[in-house]
């Protein structure tokens, strides 16, 4: 028989975003007693991105360790939304079981399908926690039936099939198997955990096989490989060799070896086969590639990541404002920091163009690509984006368009709309469902680009009622017709100088304005929507002829209707293909690419030539 470790395990826990995975692992962490009595621990403890805290999702997969009854249970929080699903994928390699938490009253949703598919194609046996059974309309049981109802939609074998069920608060604290009892603790969870999570195998006398599933990078000692021991042990100071993915080889001496426990890093003097561990001494080290011993290569399968979907071109920032807001402007500090990503994230692809100020970057989607853009802009970036384009891939000599899988929750009276405007994007309706509060459950399969933007629209036709998810499918051949897009035409400004309260007043028929008087306006600037399908320029930057019988307040009595702000989110979906997205710390600010009338003029008559 073979020997296991018996005092550790190793478990992920994943969800669809926002059921509650972070708040279940502070409580674990909690109870566990892995933090003194006095120590004051933050909600979200495990967010500790300021971007992650601000939208209450899980970005970037992050592990911790806890102690119970003697034995150490490692925990990875990974994130719940598709568009980060590289690291969900890498995780499944460093685990021995995972916590399937889902929602008790909204059940199983996308990405619950979507991060299970991955645990049980790694052959990992989930143990599924029915999560906020304190909601009022909270439905424990059925949740269950649907659960298992996804099992055998994916496939799941005999064996995972047979999957322990735990109903909690985890926002109480407590949990238990009987979804009328859960008035004491979580420790149910943790004995679960002892109990069908397997231990990691005993094999520490064989020679080093460490895979390297996450990064990250310290001034002080530059990158930092993150992974699992699947055999042999590792001291600090002694010397080893890392096997890149092109099969190159490497010699290095480990500098430094970290654990986690609580929320910390401990440097750890050495360990061994079937601990989460970090790494330092090789700098060009990379997601996928394997440690050895220097007298016993034998590297492990290279991961396998999904593809991206979507991409944008990033542009240094040349608009007329460039420079004024920013710290970083310039083409080589772009380019540096777009480079640095790609080996963090190794969902992101970057690629240069003909032009030396301009990048393709590739990513999972919209979110993905957006949490980029903020981040860098946070950092200091001014930078320029294209609308957000899908990946067009050629499978079997077939031109094929990404498509997805689309599920939404909506009062009964909106859902004729949803239903007609989806189709408007060729979506296909797969199913629809009357829930017991007269909600209805709709099930769509769309084109990636027919979504793009789609949720403003939703939005509004379900008068904020409505919620939508969706996650990517599959790849069909491409429909050859345009799809989605903006109608509006919009309102962009003639010239340069600082939008007053009498221009604005004046265009208020003519759309909606996206600024306030007094903000700074250049020429080619977009200023609003038009009500109409075409661009109207308009001057914003008018002020009213002085007369000699002049009231000093006169000017202050304009009132005008609240613009409409876009975040950054809406400002990218926004997006027309002649237009960019100008994002500096301090402003998002809409453009035309072309900035010039005339010239634009001139530009859109030879595009008509080129096509007609």
């Amino acid at each position: 028989m073979t020997n296991r470790r018996n005092d550790i395990r190793n478990i992920a826990i994943i969800a669809h975003v926002d059921h509650g995975k972070t708040t279940l692992v502070d409580q674990l962490l909690k109870q566990s007693g892995t933090f003194r009595e006095n120590e004051h621990v933050q909600e979200r403890a495990m967010d500790s991105n300021a971007l992650e805290r601000e939208r209450g999702i899980t970005i970037l997969a992050k592990n911790t360790g806890l102690s119970y009854k003697g034995t150490r249970i490692n925990v990875v929080d990974t994130p719940g939304h598709a568009d980060f699903s590289g690291e969900v994928e890498r995780i499944m390699k460093m685990v021995d079981g995972v916590l399937l938490l889902v929602d008790a009253y909204e059940g199983v949703m996308p990405q619950t399908r979507f991060v299970l598919k991955k645990a049980l194609d790694s052959g990992l046996k989930p143990i599924v926690v029915v999560n906020k059974i304190d909601k009022p309309m909270a439905r424990p049981e059925a949740v269950v039936d649907e659960v298992l109802e996804l099992f055998i939609d994916l496939g799941a074998d005999d064996d995972q099939l047979e999957f322990p069920v735990v109903y909690a608060s985890a926002v109480n604290g407590v949990a238990g198997t009987d979804p009328n009892d859960v008035t004491h603790d979580m420790s149910v969870i943790f004995d679960m955990i002892l109990e069908h999570v397997p231990a990691p195998l005993d094999n520490a006398d064989e020679s080093l096989q460490f895979q390297v599933t996450m990064l990250d990078y310290n001034d002080y000692v530059g990158r930092i490989g993150i992974g699992r021991i699947f055999r042999g042990s590792i001291k600090v100071g002694q010397q080893a060799v890392l096997v890149k993915t092109d099969g190159r080889q490497e010699t290095f001496r480990v500098t430094k070896l970290f654990g986690f426990f609580g929320l910390k890093r401990i440097e750890i003097e050495e360990a061994k086969a079937g601990d989460l561990i970090a790494i330092t001494g090789v700098e060009d080290i990379n997601i996928g590639e394997t440690i050895n011993d220097v007298d016993a290569i034998d590297p492990l399968p290279t991961l396998k990541i999904d593809e991206p979907t979507m991409q944008m071109t990033f542009v240094a920032n040349n608009s007329p404002f460039a420079g004024r807001e920013g710290q970083y402007v310039t083409s080589r500090k772009l380019q540096e920091r777009l480079y640095a990503e790609t080996e963090r994230d190794v969902s992101l692809k970057v690629e240069d163009t003909e032009s030396p100020d301009a990048w393709i970057v590739s990513g999972r989607g919209e979110l993905h690509l957006s949490i980029l853009i903020e981040t860098m802009r946070r950092e200091g970036y001014e930078l320029q984006v294209s609308k957000p384009t899908v990946i067009i891939k050629e499978i079997d000599g077939v031109l094929s368009e990404p498509y997805e899988y689309v599920l939404i929750d909506v009062p009964s009276e909106y859902s004729g709309a949803v239903i007609e405007s989806l189709g408007r994007r060729k979506a296909e309706l797969q199913n629809m469902e009357q829930q017991e509060d007269g909600h209805y459950k709709l099930e769509f399969i769309a084109p990636s680009r027919g979504l793009i933007g789609y949720r403003r629209d939703f939005l509004t036709e379900t008068r904020g009622y409505g919620v939508i998810n969706h996650t990517f499918d599959h790849y069909r051949p491409v429909i050859n017709e345009p799809i989605g897009g903006r109608r509006q035409g919009v309102l962009v400004a003639m010239e340069t100088g600082q939008a007053t309260a009498y221009a604005l007043g004046q265009l208020e028929d003519r759309g909606v304005m996206f600024i306030e008087p007094g903000t700074d306006v250049y020429e080619g600037m977009i200023v609003g929507e038009h009500t109409r399908e075409n661009d109207l320029t308009v001057n914003v930057t008018k002020a009213k002829h002085q007369t000699n019988v002049r009231s000093a307040t006169k000017d202050q009595t304009v009132t005008l209707k609240a613009p409409r702000i876009l975040s950054l989110e809406e400002a990218l979906s926004y997006l027309n293909d002649d237009e960019y997205c100008e994002v500096t710390p301090q402003n998002i600010r809409l453009r035309k690419k072309i900035l010039n009338k005339t010239e634009r003029e001139r530009a859109a008559k030879r595009d008509k030539f080129a096509h007609a």
